[in-house]
């Protein structure tokens, strides 16, 4: 399939708004509102780009861990299949370094990781040893990722239709107020389809349509879900995902977080438990850009230790997504439910 500069416009727009209307959209981008919604529907049809909504992972609410693995060579295929059909288990990636596969895994509490997900490794045959780093605080997330190929005109007037989901920085639930369950029934839907609405949620539900957009407007105000659209990464103009574990001296990183908000093809960065405090990912033009980005970080970022540097090899799920070889989504979601969740 071929993504055309009309097609990267409407992702960066879905990006920025992920459930902006078509007609709004349409006066944003000049472009007739059905015209868009046909050319969405065929970039989902195709994989080459999907909306979702998935659990933020913020420290400050749920546990975020970076996982590790080592597994026997001629099994890890099956592996990474055991690996990726577990929902906690929400993003599975094979390394090109000292780890065969590296995953980030989001549960409600360290609790649950340590009772729930743990057990699940240790009993997937050809297995043979993890390592977790804890997130202690997250600055950057893959929601934050643009394209960026609108002007700033067109950028600031979506900015406008965003609600504070799409940014992931949704204001924190009030604590000991979980969401019901017949909220989190909705997470599943919306995790299969980003801008799926409260009518369509109803219809499959068999509830009051009123009844689900009053469950849907506390779900996307909750501060537990992000709302992003993304975009096979052949497509994206960075296909090499390169991740650093780093050391940052105390008391510095807030400070390197702020100056990484200002590289545009970061999709991560967290401070971590561990051998190293701090984690960044980024999506490069090449794997010359691997060296180009290290410097550029040690000359921004005063006291950073860059301690290893790892190239990602192919990625079998993201954020729920079950993805093709070619990076494009096969339409297969495992999202995360059932998990107690506080709203």
């Amino acid at each position: 399939m071929d993504v055309s500069e009309d097609d990267l416009h409407l992702i960066n727009a879905l990006q920025i708004a992920p459930r902006i209307s078509w007609s709004d959209a349409a006066g944003i981008l000049g472009v007739h509102a059905t015209t868009l919604a046909a050319r969405w529907d065929r970039l989902r049809a195709s994989g080459a780009a999907w909306t979702t909504a998935h659990l933020i992972g913020d420290p400050k609410q749920m546990c975020l861990a970076l996982v590790d693995v080592d597994c026997e060579m001629r099994q890890r295929a099956d592996v990474t299949a055991a690996l990726a059909a577990i929902p906690e288990v929400v993003t599975v990636e094979e390394a090109a370094s000292n780890r065969d596969l590296m995953l980030t895994v989001i549960t409600p509490t360290l609790g649950r990781f340590s009772d729930a997900v743990v057990p699940q490794l240790k009993e997937i045959p050809g297995l043979l040893k993890y390592r977790t780093s804890l997130c202690t605080r997250l600055h950057v997330g893959g929601y934050a990722w643009r394209l960026n190929v609108l002007d700033k005109a067109q950028q600031n007037a979506l900015k406008a239709f965003a609600g504070p989901e799409a940014s992931g920085t949704a204001p924190p639930a009030v604590p000991g107020a979980p969401l019901p369950q017949s909220h989190l029934d909705l997470v599943p839907f919306l995790a299969q389809d980003g801008r799926a609405t409260a009518a369509e949620i109803a219809r499959s539900l068999g509830r009051n349509p009123a009844t689900v957009q009053r469950q849907l407007n506390r779900v996307l105000s909750s501060g537990l879900l992000s709302f992003r659209c993304e975009i096979a990464q052949q497509y994206s103009g960075y296909p090499v995902t390169c991740q650093w574990f780093a050391n940052v001296p105390p008391g510095g990183h807030e400070a390197a977080a702020a100056e990484l908000r200002s590289f545009r093809n970061v999709r991560l960065a967290a401070s971590t438990t561990g051998r190293t405090n701090f984690v960044i990912v980024m999506w490069l033009h090449s794997l010359a850009d691997v060296m180009n980005a290290e410097l550029a970080l040690q000359q921004r970022i005063p006291g950073l230790e860059l301690a290893e540097s790892v190239v990602v090899l192919s990625a079998a799920k993201r954020v729920g997504w079950m993805l093709n070889p070619d990076s494009t989504a096969s339409g297969a979601v495992v999202p995360a439910v059932g998990l107690g969740l506080e709203g």
